[in-house]
């Protein structure tokens, strides 16, 4: 059975942990990556990561994700994001780990009572 494992390009960067996608995609118009050592600028280019090498700013990309979920219980006062344009501390600042890390929203009690039952 053949899957098809082609996404495009801009996504795999996003997951990979690279930049965001809208970033990816400046990148990619720019020259900065490369598919099997040809320059991309065509956005919305797939590839298949079990079989391209695909390249950025010089250095390979894994094709390998590691997840890692953490639970944190947000203090008063911290907002759930990333850049936060007021200054305001962040659940981020909390978390100190070389992994990417992107917060989700808080998990409501009635969310957790329909995951268990």
């Amino acid at each position: 059975m053949d899957f098809n494992m082609e996404e495009r390009l801009q996504k795999f960067l996003a997951n990979q942990g690279i930049c965001s996608r809208r970033k990816a995609e400046e990148h990619i118009t720019n020259g900065k990556v490369k598919v099997n050592g040809k320059v991309i600028i065509e956005l919305g280019t797939k590839i298949n990561p079990e079989k391209d090498i695909i390249e950025f700013e010089g250095k390979t990309i894994s094709n390998k994700i590691n997840h890692v979920y953490i639970l944190l219980n947000k203090p008063i006062g911290y907002v759930t994001t990333v850049k936060d344009q007021f200054g305001r501390d962040k659940v981020t600042d909390l978390i100190k780990i070389k992994e990417k890390v992107l917060p989700v929203r808080k998990i409501r009690y009635v969310y957790i009572r329909s995951i268990i039952t």
